[in-house]
């Protein structure tokens, strides 16, 4: 892979007017806020905010994962919240080669989070596809490879979800990023 870093700016525009991007991270959330449609905010370059939405957290996600330096294997923090399932949950899972087998990724992703202050390893691991898949020339999470588009999805969602009520950081509220 390569370790190409990207400007902020390349991470921002990676996530701008998707059409895609509330149905592989927002909608799986649909049960914590029902409103999981993005509309784009030609003005602010930005999801709107809007009531019973995650569109101010992601607003905040992506701004930071803007500002994250990737690690050169971001995997690794992945296989730590691995290890963490596996050490702290006794969950019978593996890694075989390169994947972890044994139970859903996603899910294994999701019960490691509980361990992730910060979700510091994820946020890590969001930040690694995002410059592996601009590196590969997909300038936009919609021009991204399914199955990569959906395993960041997920990553991102898993993020929104242990920080769903958490109150925006007050260095980093909605109307900071204007």
């Amino acid at each position: 892979m390569s370790n190409s870093i990207f400007l902020p700016d390349a991470v921002r525009a990676f996530f701008a007017r998707s059409d895609l991007l509330d149905h592989y991270v927002l909608r799986p959330l649909s049960h914590i806020h029902a409103n999981w449609e993005l509309s784009w905010d030609l003005e602010a370059e930005r999801y709107e905010h809007e009531h019973d939405s995650f569109a101010q957290k992601l607003n905040l996600l992506i701004e930071s994962l803007a500002l994250t330096r990737p690690p050169s294997q971001y995997h690794d923090g992945e296989d730590s919240l691995a290890q963490y399932v596996v050490a702290r949950l006794n969950w019978n899972i593996r890694k075989n080669g390169h994947r972890w087998v044994g139970a859903d990724y996603d899910a294994i992703l999701e019960q490691g989070g509980h361990g992730d202050i910060d979700q510091k390893e994820l946020t890590l691991a969001a930040a690694g596809r995002i410059h592996a898949a601009l590196a590969r020339g997909q300038m936009h999470f919609d021009d991204m490879e399914k199955s990569h588009a959906g395993m960041l999805g997920a990553v991102l969602a898993i993020i929104l979800y242990h920080r769903a009520d958490d109150p925006p950081h007050p260095r980093m509220a909605d109307e900071d990023l204007e």
